[in-house]
């Protein structure tokens, strides 16, 4: 249980939670591992020197500031907000960097367990003659304008804003705005609707007062000296203080004209009070967060509902391709084996050719590789967030977890690619290793860069600095190409896959097909199914990425993942065998992009997305949302196609060796 202490505590300090029964029969606390590091709390004045693993001082980190109607993250340094004297910056995982995540630690400190009541931060004073003060002035305007949140963070756990919404539910926000704006017709914006004194026109209301309370769960009744901090809350205010040497926190708001002519002092204060609150365990701290969440109902609703026709509509599929499957072969065998054998018809007839090489078999055995690569990173990653390692308490973790796993994973790339290669007996093996290991991560890399480009002008904290790209070329050439070269290497030198049927030396002509046994329409109609059982999860992924709203239902992604696999499989499967009756024998390219297409209808959501529910402004902010979705789009793409493939693979591969053949 050592690791279950703050550094240096000893075990009778702090000690490890072990669930009693009463806490068991209560609500589980299944958002964190047993064994995450946490720290205790006791005043100044109650702990004796020899304990020092108490800590008495409690430090409020910020993190980055995003919008909801801007894609550009900004660092809490780019406003002119009060800074602290010695700045610290926590070492931030891959994850963190690449989602834009910079947290610094901030000018707001409090000892436990002492309150204090309007204590000044810092004063920030603007003058209209000084060009500086100006711009900095300007982008603190545009930031209330955008609707720019603070994200503060107190013992690796979120301040939240809680409020109450529609129907007398409370929500708790993990951000709060800087401030809000009238606009010059009178229209209130955002959070000016919170008090009624945010009226005066074309004026910027700025919240420069934050009343904070801190809850803890004290150990005097279990036995155990000091407390954990349970939850952080905060309210954000506005006051205009006209006496630095005398603060009330009482008064008129602080109203920055949308003109500036005079000069403007900002005072920033905090009030900070202590609540002990016993029925909060520490392990369960973030449910009161996640709970509040919008639409936690619907989705619970929505994902079963989802689930039970996507089971039902597979055992039909399940249930017609076994019957009709099972009829053919013995039509098949008992016609074999009579002495009045009829002419060969439906897919029996082209059993010469549905196992000849794909046109571009080079391009496809590329895509199988990476899907397959995708595919396995998936798994592992969700499997690990279903076990609670990649909980929102472990920031950047589930990032970090999916790019160090796609790295490790060039060996089965490489592998899937030169076999499948081999198979469609291609000869250039050189050509396919190299486009295995940089045709899908080049597109990516390049998009990712040019969007990179973009943030970096913009000046927002989502750019990647230069050594973590130079890490991550690191990463892909040193360790991920390499790895690739190996799996290639035992995939050539494997024999082929052997096929259960010979291929003739002349191909068959295709007979003229009907509308719905046409490659386009069979390959549009196979995207529905799976793209019907993910829609709902997709909305609240969309949501958690651009609309800056936690996601932890990883249990039912994982089981949406696992439904995903299974449509795909038997939507391609049930489409191909429509198609060998049809005595269409082209079914490797088919098989692929009848389940891929399911990217397109994800593609097609995401820009209905961006239109209906986003408040996203500015031709950046655009540019970065599609650029962004396009990797995403891709990744799909290759992930669902390679699962088609390999089902529709398997299945003409079985039904061809159980069927007499001369």
């Amino acid at each position: 249980a050592s690791c279950c202490w703050p550094l240096s505590a000893p075990p009778s300090t702090c000690p490890a939670w072990h669930p009693s029964a009463s806490a068991r029969r209560a609500r589980r606390p299944r958002r964190y591992l047993p064994c995450l590091p946490r720290v205790c709390y006791a005043g100044s004045h109650t702990v004796p020197p020899p304990l020092s693993p108490f800590q008495s001082l409690i430090e409020l980190f910020v993190n980055r500031l995003d919008s909801v109607e801007s894609v550009l993250p900004y660092e809490y340094d780019a406003f002119d907000f009060c800074q602290d004297t010695e700045e610290k910056r926590p070492s931030e995982n891959l994850g963190q960097v690449l989602f834009g995540e910079r947290i610094a630690s901030s000018p707001y400190k409090f000892t436990f367990n002492k309150p204090e009541t309007c204590k000044k931060v810092c004063t920030r004073s603007y003058d209209p003659e000084n060009n500086v003060d100006k711009n900095k002035l300007a982008f603190l305007k545009k930031g209330m304008q955008l609707n720019y949140q603070h994200h503060w963070i107190i013992d690796n756990m979120p301040v939240t804003w809680c409020y109450d919404v529609e129907d007398g539910q409370k929500y708790c926000n993990p951000g709060f705005p800087i401030g809000c704006f009238v606009t010059p017709d009178g229209r209130v914006k955002d959070a000016c609707v919170i008090n009624s004194e945010f009226n005066k026109k074309n004026t910027f209301y700025l919240f420069n007062h934050v009343d904070i309370t801190i809850m803890y769960h004290s150990g005097k009744d279990e036995n155990w000296p000091g407390a954990r901090l349970v939850m952080a809350r905060l309210r954000p205010q506005s006051y205009k203080h006209t006496d630095e040497n005398n603060l009330s926190c009482e008064g008129p708001p602080m109203e920055i004209p949308g003109e500036f002519n005079n000069k403007l002092n900002l005072i920033y204060t905090y009030s900070v009070t202590f609540e002990e609150k016993n029925n909060i365990k520490w392990a369960s701290r973030w449910d009161y967060i996640l709970e509040s969440m919008p639409h936690t109902n619907i989705q619970w609703f929505s994902i079963m509902n989802s689930l039970v026709i996507v089971l039902f509509l597979s055992g039909m599929v399940a249930m017609i391709i076994l019957r009709t499957l099972h009829k053919d072969i013995a039509r098949y065998n008992q016609i074999d084996s009579s002495e009045d054998a009829q002419e060969e018809f439906g897919w029996k007839l082209v059993h010469g050719d549905v196992f000849r090489p794909p046109r571009k078999g080079m391009l496809l055995s590329v895509f199988l590789g990476q899907g397959t690569q995708i595919f396995i990173m998936t798994f592992i990653t969700l499997f690990l967030a279903c076990l609670g390692f990649l909980s929102p308490a472990n920031r950047g973790a589930l990032m970090t977890c999916a790019v160090v796993l796609w790295v490790l994973l060039g060996t089965p790339a490489g592998y899937v690619s030169a076999r499948m290669y081999k198979t469609f007996r291609g000869e250039k093996w050189k050509t396919n290793v190299l486009l295995t290991a940089l045709l899908c991560p080049g597109i990516v890399f390049a998009d990712f860069f040019v969007m990179n480009l973009i943030l970096w002008v913009k000046g927002s904290s989502a750019a990647i600095p230069f050594g973590t790209l130079v890490a991550i070329l690191a990463m892909w050439f040193g360790i991920s190409v390499p790895l690739t070269f190996v799996g290639a290497y035992f995939g050539f030198k494997e024999k082929p896959i052997e096929h259960p049927v010979r291929t003739n030396q002349i191909p068959r002509q295709i007979p003229e097909q009907s509308f719905f046994t046409k490659p386009l329409p069979g390959i549009v109609m196979g995207g529905i199914l799976p793209f019907g059982c993910i829609f709902i999860q997709l909305f609240f992924i969309l949501n958690s990425i651009w609309s800056h709203q936690m996601y932890y239902m990883f249990g039912f992604l994982f089981l949406v993942f696992i439904i995903l696999l299974i449509t795909c499989s038997e939507a391609t499967v049930l489409l191909c065998y429509f198609h060998l009756c049809a005595e269409d024998y082209h079914w490797w390219w088919r098989s692929f992009l009848t389940s891929s297409f399911t990217a397109v209808y994800l593609f097609i959501y995401a820009v209905h997305y961006f239109f209906s529910k986003l408040q996203i402004t500015g031709t950046a902010s655009t540019i970065l949302y599609f650029g962004y979705t396009l990797i995403m789009v891709l990744i799909f793409f290759l992930f669902t196609g390679t699962i088609g493939f390999f089902a529709c693979f398997w299945f003409v591969s079985k039904i061809y060796s159980v069927v007499k053949v001369d």
